[in-house]
């Protein structure tokens, strides 16, 4: 139930923003799904912290290289198989239910922004998606159950059924080109919008961090809601740290 009572001045100034605004768009980092039980990569005790990436081009020129990226996709898969939608996701959910959010852009990989209930075709996912592989010659999909069985089961290297090609999850790794698609839907959105809310990003992965930099110059209002400061704090109409999921249910009422 929504208490009026526990609405804090950050919360009745962003509920003002969306109700005055005309076309809203989302952002989305880590920490929004962090709630899920997702750990991010970049923090302390982030799983880069653990393990370093696999860069690109090394996983182009070596099959031990490859190997160990899919000994790592199953592993992760695995261990965050239970991850469900969190009360932040919901949250934005309903925001693009109402017609007030537009478009959710989003650097996560893990789906749960669909899972919540955003329709596919309004998230735009610039890192990519960890629910598939794809050839990186032909772009021929390749799902994961039957990479697994044979990756797992027999120690063999997933190739292209259709050219032989060499298949990767479908994310972006360092040093891979980011996909010119969702790049380009982002920055559109991103122009066209007069409220553009960041939700757990540390804001320092470009060129994705670049986009509220971009919505401020187009005069959209800058919103960063993000447990720490970010480096476009003191460039934001409204910043606020605090856990986002309950953050977020007490802006849009589902607490």
């Amino acid at each position: 139930m929504d208490d009026p009572q526990r609405k804090t001045p950050a919360v009745r100034r962003l509920r003002d923003m969306l109700e005055r605004c005309r076309r809203a768009v989302v952002f989305t980092g880590a920490g929004i799904s962090t709630e899920s039980g997702i750990p991010d990569f970049r923090s302390p005790g982030g799983i880069w912290t653990r393990m370093a990436p696999i860069q690109f081009e090394d996983f182009l020129a070596s099959e031990e290289m490859r190997r160990e990226s899919w000994r790592r996709t199953f592993g992760l898969r695995d261990a965050f198989a239970e991850a469900r939608p969190n009360i932040g996701h919901h949250a934005v959910a309903e925001l693009v239910r109402r017609g007030t959010v537009q478009a959710v852009i989003t650097q996560n990989i893990d789906g749960l922004h669909q899972q919540s209930g955003v329709p596919a075709e309004k998230v735009i996912e610039l890192h990519g998606n960890n629910g598939h592989a794809a050839c990186l010659q032909c772009g021929e999909r390749h799902e994961l159950d039957v990479i697994r069985q044979a990756f797992l089961g027999r120690d063999e290297l997933p190739e292209c059924r259709l050219c032989g090609g060499i298949v990767k999850l479908a994310t972006i790794s360092f040093g891979q080109a980011m996909p010119v698609g969702p790049v380009l839907n982002a920055e559109r959105e991103t122009r066209e919008c007069d409220l553009f809310i960041v939700i757990g990003s540390s804001l320092v992965v470009f060129p994705a961090a670049g986009l509220p930099v971009l919505a401020k110059r187009n005069g959209a209002g800058l919103v960063i809601v993000n447990r720490e400061q970010t480096p476009l704090h003191d460039e934001a109409d409204l910043a606020v740290e605090d856990e986002i999921g309950p953050f977020m249910a007490q802006v849009v009422g589902l607490n």
